[in-house]
This record gives C-alpha cells, sequence and structure tokens, in this order.
C-alpha cells in the first residue's frame, strides 16, 4: 500500500526498553533505535522528526538525536531487575495512558503485578469505570492488579467512590484485583506474590513517594 505522509514508521520490532523502527520520508528508509518502548513512543518520534525537519534540522541528526535520548523520569522507568524481576516506575494515571503502558508491557512474556495509586478521589470517580476497562482489557488471569488508597492531597473533597469500590468492580470483571488499606500492605503482598519472569509495574501521578516506594520493593525482591 502507498502511504501518503511526509514521515511514516514501519517494520516496528518491541524491545524491552525500547523499540526498533525504519523511517521513510522522501523515498528514504532509515533505521531508527529509542531507548524508550511502546508504539506510542514511535508515534512521539515520528512528531519530534516532522517538527525538527520543519525547522531546517537534517533527518540524520534528528535520528541520532532521538537515539541518545535516555527517556523521561518515571515513564516507563525501568528500574532494574533482582532475582529474575523486573520493576518499572510509570506516570500513567488515566485510561489511555493506562493501556498504552499495557499494550507495550504485553509484547513480552511474563506475569504482570500492577499498583495502580488513584492519584485523588475526583479523578477515581469520574474515570473509575474507564480505568476498570482499561486493565480488564490488557490483564489476563495470570496477572495481578493491586490498589492501596486513594492518593490523597488535602482539601474537601467527595469521597463516595475509593479504591475499594474500584477493586470490587474490577472483580466482576474477572480482574485478579486485591484491596489494601495501606500502601505498605501492598508492598508486602508484592513481595509475596513476585516470582522469577514477572515483571512489577508501579503507576500512579502526583505521589512524588511511589518512585522510592517502586525501588524499595526492587531491592528487596
Amino acid at each position: 500500500d502507498v502511504v501518503e505522509a511526509d514521515f511514516y514508521a514501519s517494520n516496528l520490532i518491541p524491545k524491552m526498553h525500547g523499540m526498533n523502527f525504519k523511517l521513510f520520508h522522501q523515498g528514504k528508509s532509515y533505521s531508527v533505535t529509542l531507548n524508550v518502548p511502546g508504539r506510542h513512543n514511535v508515534e512521539n518520534a515520528l512528531a519530534a522528526i516532522a517538527a525538527c525537519v520543519a525547522y531546517g534540522l537534517e533527518v540524520v541528526d534528528v535520528i541520532d538525536a532521538l537515539q541518545r535520548f535516555k527517556g523521561i523520569h518515571r515513564r516507563m522507568e525501568y528500574l532494574g531487575t533482582n532475582n529474575d524481576i523486573t520493576v518499572f516506575d510509570d506516570f500513567a494515571h488515566n485510561p489511555d495512558k493506562i493501556s498504552a503502558s499495557l499494550r507495550t508491557l504485553k509484547n513480552f512474556d511474563g506475569r504482570l503485578i500492577v499498583m495502580f495509586q488513584a492519584h485523588g478521589f475526583g479523578p477515581l470517580r469520574l474515570m473509575g469505570q474507564e480505568i476498570i476497562d482499561s486493565f480488564a482489557t490488557h490483564l489476563d488471569e495470570n496477572d495481578i492488579l493491586v490498589m492501596p488508597e486513594v492518593y490523597y492531597a488535602g482539601g474537601t473533597v467527595d469521597r463516595s467512590v475509593t479504591a475499594k469500590d474500584i477493586m470490587a468492580d474490577a472483580g466482576k470483571k474477572n480482574i485478579n484485583a486485591h484491596w489494601f488499606e495501606n500502601r505498605e500492605d501492598v508492598g508486602d503482598f508484592i513481595l509475596e506474590q513476585a516470582r522469577p519472569k514477572d515483571r512489577v509495574v508501579i503507576m500512579g501521578a502526583r505521589d512524588d513517594t511511589l518512585h522510592v516506594f517502586a525501588k524499595s520493593l526492587l531491592e528487596q525482591l
């Protein structure tokens, strides 16, 4: 098929921590290796390349810069592997971002143990069902989803929908879902459940201590 676009990507090859693809522009092809995973990052790369070329930069120079980019803190950040269990820290906090991260992770074998911490009672009330749908679409029966209670940053807020409510609904959609009142209990549960070849993913926004929590899990595995 003829692609009517100034820039397009083909031959996408997922890697655990990146993506390989062919970039096509004006009849020429270029091999590109990204150090950030996921199809969505290929789309981001195409947009970045097109914008830079529009400003007069050479394609090869832009590709070189992209290939040296190591990613952004807490955007599907690979923290390490301990006892053959890998830990990722991820800012995903809404249905689209959760789905993008899970699609990327599902390119590879291995069970997922996902902790998702909602970043507010309001967002959870508004997006809770869509968030459940994202997990239901991408997690299988062997995967585990865990939620502590919502991250509360203060103020007066409607708490009519809680993490416990969301996990109850998730269980009705055949998700292996578990709720814990506090994050310490979540950590103990993950450490008990994790086994070689698993990938542990810590998801959530606004709470800067999530990164510390993820690194602590890695050290204890």
